[in-house]
């Protein structure tokens, strides 16, 4: 859309207001077989305006309609808002959500992410999905080296003690023009240690700031990277944080017509 991954990204929002009218359509073809659907993987499956347009809610709203089991990924504390759809999908086992949390230093978390829910919020929003009898996760994401890396540990135990049953964790990734806004950023809040960070992460992504090779894009490679996963995996262990949620329920799909079902 040759928009810019900076301002534009932040202010140009692209919206299916019929989202869950074609979603509909797409369950009711005969043709059609259910299985686990996942919202949030390319963006935010909960973005600011999602407060007034309710695009995210009306798919859910669909999907429990077709019994159709949905994973979401998202950092906002707005999916609070649909734990009554939430609770309803997961007590039949077709709901789990994962929260990501990148640090538990609000100022950090102002400054990387300021207008996401603080992490506070965010660990709240893990314990009231727990609360809802919704499966929930964390993804620590994204691991910077040497800005954030440390707290892995830390986060890990505060979203075990929230009530998190699994946790996964992503490298920073810094893909085309995002590599030069993060630079930038990272030179104008912590130009103390922006050298540092960016060996670091050169260090993990075969010396240079980026490297989507397939298989080690998400964590990287070399002595650091896989200090990361060791560490990662101790914690894992340490806190609980490899349980097993029981496979969604496709048989609890109602195709075609989803009112033919009630007879």
């Amino acid at each position: 859309m040759d928009l810019s991954p900076g301002l534009d990204f932040e202010t140009r929002i692209f919206r299916k207001p019929d989202a869950a009218k074609l979603l509909r359509a797409e369950l009711s073809e005969r043709k059609y077989k259910a299985g686990p659907l996942v919202v949030g993987i390319n963006t935010d499956a909960y973005q600011p305006t999602e407060r007034t347009e309710r695009i995210t809610r009306s798919i859910l709203e669909v999907l429990y309609e077709f019994r159709h089991p949905v994973s979401i990924i998202t950092k906002s504390a707005l999916i609070q808002r649909d734990l009554d759809i939430l609770g309803a999908m997961a007590a039949e086992r077709l709901a789990s959500v994962t929260l990501s949390i990148t640090t538990l230093d609000r100022g950090l978390a102002r400054a990387m992410e300021p207008r996401a829910a603080t992490p506070q919020r965010r660990l709240d929003t893990v314990r009231a999905l727990k609360s809802a009898g919704v499966p929930v996760g964390v993804l620590v994401a994204p691991v910077i080296p040497g800005l954030t890396c440390h707290e892995l540990e830390a986060i890990m135990k505060a979203s075990a003690e929230a009530g998190a049953q699994r946790a996964g964790y992503t490298l920073v990734r810094l893909p085309y023009e995002v590599k030069v806004l993060f630079e930038e950023w990272l030179r104008l809040n912590y130009p103390d240690r922006a050298d540092k960070v960016l060996n670091y992460i050169r260090q993990c992504r075969s010396g240079k700031l980026n490297d989507s090779s397939f298989g080690s894009r998400m964590a990287g490679t070399g002595p650091h990277a896989e200090l990361i996963r060791q560490r990662y995996e101790l914690a894992v262990r340490r806190y609980n944080l490899n349980q097993k949620r029981e496979p969604f329920d496709l048989t609890k799909f109602r195709g075609g017509n989803p009112q033919m079902a009630l007879f």
